[in-house]
């Protein structure tokens, strides 16, 4: 027999090819199981080419590590077959690694296919140095190196189907190098048990053998496998990092995308109680207004107001309040069918509108009403007894549009409250005398500007993480001779409608102005103020204007002044808004967009806002730190996050109770304001508690 000798260093290249491709072919089959269709065949192709070019390079470096006395070659046809046969076969063992399932019945079936097929391809392989006479074979050692064959064909079925989809981590890495181990190791096993088999007559003669050397063949099979193998790891490894960051995206799209919908869900319900809004309420006005004329019916406007509840609120507090009001949204809705619409104002102010409705039909439902709320309301263990006054307008009656009824439904209201309250009226003609005390009160606010009973008070701003004080928020307040100090919301629509909000925010900015310019002389030059705009300001054609010449008079630095606008004014008219906003911009002065949550704010012009910050609307405040809103904070985090992406900062106004606090600070909000911290205060009052302050 010839004499055989081996190259060790071949051998110990030949093992490490197989280990390497077992290694990335293990990789490339997780791609298998997380993609779908036409690229998860893809993967399952591209890991059989790996490992069976993989299986097939072992065994041709082995061979070629076999050193004769004799010059050896292959023949090109039959060492492709065998190439093409350890493909296939690994394309088979893979798919089935990749099953859902894998009985010991199919996996030992399975790895027999695989076993003669690895076989076969290595004694396909030692068949393409067409020797003469041919080698031969010991019997034992051919059928051992079958077994081994199957052997290694089901551990690596068996390992693949194992791995896949394991949790990435160190556990599953090292997990995946053993396995390449144990499989490369196996599939050289097989390869070398099949050569120690054969045997060559000392008169055998290679007819392949060209004289050649063979050492770059050799050189040109391990650089063509590694480089394979190295491409298919690479493309694996960034298909998971491309995977990763996808996922990213989509979770990221996913939560804004649901932040996204609750925010217009509150923009079009009431926070408290969850009912539709005055724009939701409109809206739906507006349908069941078309479809009556459209057909010549007629539906009925109620508008409700809850007698006394202002002395309930301010004796046993907001949070009973709050507990009443809930629960009188859900008796109004019980006392309405399912078509019927139930809104809340604001306050204790609520809407129904009953589709289809004629006067008998809202004398049925304002009686029910009534009755529901003859019933003792619970708030924690005290018993409440209320009324309500009920006002009635009937379309075409009563007017012919929402507006108008809506007016006449209200004059109804507050004509049952004069009269007794505790029960319902309908709409008649005589009852617009009351429009006579509304013009009284816009007569008396044009003259509080000349006899000076508007006043500002202060409401602190604190930075939320150091606790100092970083500015305040004027408070406009009237102070009338009658009815006391007035709060803006029960004037500044009539100061709207009458054209009087011009001069009264001209004069807020002024006294704003004056103020800041005093505790900046005093030593507070890193405190500023801000004021709110209506939107009717901020139209006003000498808006930027009025406030150059008021910081000049004053002549106090713009970073001292905040303006602040609401969500749905900044995004009323976008391109004016954006023109007027980039003025002020330049000018210095900072822009603060107030009530953020309660508009419909489109995130593309959002970002294009050159605003300084955000203020988060108070409804989304105050469930914080309960315990069970997980929804008020899951939105506040994202408005947050969202505002330090585009470079605003954050205000939380509402802030009530150190858990609240707690959880926006925990949140990374960058200011706080509300009665939890400290009231709004006379200029007196901000003197005394902050004399000692700090100063910069």
């Amino acid at each position: 027999m010839l004499e055989e000798f081996y190259d060790l260093k071949l051998v110990a290249i030949s093992l490490a090819v197989a280990m390497f491709a077992s290694y990335v072919a293990l990789n490339m089959t997780e791609r298998v199981n997380i993609a779908r269709g036409a690229i998860a065949q893809w993967w399952l192709m591209g890991s059989a080419v790996t490992l069976g070019v993989g299986i097939w390079s072992m065994h041709f470096i082995g061979m070629l590590a076999l050193h004769m006395s004799i010059p050896l070659g292959y023949h090109l046809g039959i060492t492709l077959i065998s190439l093409a046969l350890a493909i296939v076969v690994t394309w088979f063992a893979l798919y089935q690694a990749v099953q859902p399932t894998l009985p010991m019945k199919r996996l030992i079936a399975s790895a027999v296919v695989m076993g003669l097929g690895v076989a076969s391809m290595h004694y396909l392989g030692m068949e393409a140095m067409l020797m003469d006479p041919s080698p031969e074979y010991q019997p034992w050692l051919v059928l051992l190196s079958i077994l081994i064959a199957i052997g290694a064909s089901g551990a690596a079925m068996w390992i693949a189907f194992r791995l896949r989809g394991r949790e990435r981590g160190r556990r599953t890495l090292w997990l995946r190098m053993l396995a390449s181990l144990v499989m490369g190791s196996a599939i050289g096993g097989m390869h070398y048990t099949g050569m120690l088999a054969a045997s060559f007559p000392l008169d055998s003669v290679c007819r392949m053998a060209t004289g050649e050397n063979l050492d770059d063949l050799t050189v040109l099979v391990i650089t063509g496998a590694c480089i394979l193998c190295l491409v298919a790891l690479t493309l694996s490894v960034l298909d998971v990092k491309l995977e990763r960051r996808i996922g990213k995206w989509m979770q990221l799209a996913s939560s804004l995308e649901e932040a996204n919908h609750e925010l217009v869900h509150r923009t079009l319900h009431d926070h408290l109680t969850g009912l539709p809004n005055r724009t939701l309420l409109e809206s739906k006005a507006a349908d069941i207004l078309q479809k009556a004329r459209k057909n010549r019916g007629s539906f009925a406007v109620l508008f409700i107001d809850i007698d006394g509840f202002k002395t309930i609120n301010d004796s046993l507090g907001h949070y009973i309040g709050d507990t009443l009001l809930v629960e009188a949204a859900e008796r109004l809705q019980q006392a309405v069918s399912a078509q019927d619409i139930v809104a809340r104002l604001g306050g204790d102010e609520f809407v129904i509108l009953l589709d289809g409705a004629k006067s008998e039909d809202a004398i049925l439902v304002a009686e029910k009403i009534a009755d529901v709320f003859r019933e003792p309301f619970i708030a924690e263990e005290r018993e409440l007894y209320i009324s309500i006054s009920i006002g009635v307008a009937i379309y075409p009656e009563h007017g012919g549009s929402y507006r108008e009824l809506a007016i006449n439904a209200d004059a109804a209201m507050y004509y049952t409250k004069r009269t007794g309250r505790n029960g319902y009226s309908f709409f008649e003609s005589f009852m617009h005398i009351d429009t006579q005390e509304r013009l009284d009160m816009m007569l008396d606010l044009g003259a509080a500007l000349e006899k000076r009973k508007l006043v500002l008070m202060y409401q602190p701003k604190f930075d939320a993480s150091t606790g100092e004080v970083v500015g305040f928020e004027g408070l406009l307040r009237w102070r009338h001779p009658k009815l006391g100090t007035v709060l803006p919301g029960q004037f500044i629509s009539l100061a709207e409608k009458s054209g009087l909000i011009i001069p009264i925010g001209e004069w807020v900015l002024n006294e704003a102005c004056r103020q800041m310019r005093e505790w900046y002389d005093t030593g507070y030059p890193h405190w500023h103020v801000s004021i709110n705009l209506s939107a009717l300001q901020f139209a006003h054609e000498r808006l930027l204007e009025i406030v150059k010449e008021t910081l000049a008079r004053w002549q106090l630095p713009p970073q001292c002044l905040t303006l602040e606008i609401t969500e749905t004014v900044a995004m009323y008219n976008v391109r004016s808004t954006l023109d007027m906003m980039h003025q002020l911009n330049q000018l210095g002065v900072r822009i603060s967009i107030d009530d953020f949550g309660t508009g419909y704010s489109s995130l593309l012009y959002l970002k294009r806002l050159p605003a300084h910050e955000l203020k988060i609307d108070r409804a989304f405040i105050s469930n914080l730190g309960q315990g069970n809103e997980m929804d008020d904070e899951a939105i506040v985090s994202a408005i947050i996050n969202l505002a330090h992406t585009l470079n605003f900062r954050v205000v939380a106004e509402g802030v009530e109770t150190a858990k609240q606090q707690a959880c926006l600070q925990h949140l990374g909000c960058d200011e706080l304001q509300g009665f939890g911290l400290a009231l709004p205060m006379t200029v007196e009052q901000v003197r005394e508690r902050y004399a000692n302050y700090c100063k910069a």
